[in-house]
């Protein structure tokens, strides 16, 4: 029972994780500027792995998308890929999850499901690291722009969707981890009645042993006996 419902908490949090890093993929403000007026923002410039856009000050927005994949920067391209893997792993380790868990009735024998959830985990820890790592590296490329003295463009800043993602990483990684627990703790219960076996036949084989080499001595009394002087006649 512990196991199941150790199962079903991994299984919410890896679902939740992948929906959220499914979210960031057509999510706008991966990277926000704005340009400020005396009074009011005067334009608020935002980009995501496939446009860049500027919205004025009566909310009117222009977007453009990226010409062509080839003239992309490399982290770009890069992030699209990791992005793109993550949601698939995430797609098939559901699947897996809900095949491999003992709360369902489909998946065949406990030690073929137990299998099935172990690469489930795998599955979703995959998910997280590539999400992570996509997330890591465009926070990276925003930041050193950022700070660099040299760099005389438009500056950016981090955008809402590289934290969802972050949380979303942090989630699948966290359900993936409990998924392969659950497994080492089902092969850790299957092997303790062997050991307690084990034990108890070790133990018993020395009492046997004495048992059957254990002798009864003759018993000599201490009282002293008088023999009256006919006795030896």
């Amino acid at each position: 029972m512990r196991n199941m419902a150790r199962e079903i908490l991994a299984f919410i949090l890896c679902t939740s994780g992948w929906v959220l890093i499914s979210s960031t993929l057509p999510t706008d403000y991966w990277k926000v500027s704005s340009i400020d007026g005396t009074v009011i923002t005067t334009a608020t410039f935002w980009s995501n792995l496939w446009k860049t856009c500027v919205t004025d000050s009566t909310g009117v927005s222009n977007c453009k998308d990226f010409p062509s994949m080839l003239a992309l920067d490399g982290y770009i391209q890069v992030c699209r890929g990791l992005m793109i893997t993550a949601v698939c792993l995430g797609f098939f380790g559901s699947i897996f999850a809900l095949i491999g868990m003992k709360c369902t009735k489909i998946g065949g024998p406990d030690k073929f499901k137990a299998r099935v959830v172990c690469f489930a985990g795998f599955n979703f820890a995959c998910t997280g690291l590539c999400s992570l790592t996509a997330y890591s590296l465009y926070a990276h490329r925003i930041t050193s722009e950022f700070f660099d003295p040299m760099f005389v463009a438009q500056k950016y800043e981090l955008g809402a969707a590289l934290f969802i993602g972050w949380a979303g990483s942090t989630l699948c990684l966290l359900g993936g981890a409990l998924f392969t627990l659950s497994m080492a703790d089902g092969s850790s219960k299957k092997s303790s009645p062997n050991r307690r076996v084990a034990s108890l036949m070790s133990g018993a084989m020395p009492q046997s042993q004495t048992s059957h080499t254990r002798r009864t001595l003759p018993e000599y009394s201490s009282t002293p006996q008088h023999f009256d002087k006919n006795a030896y006649v």
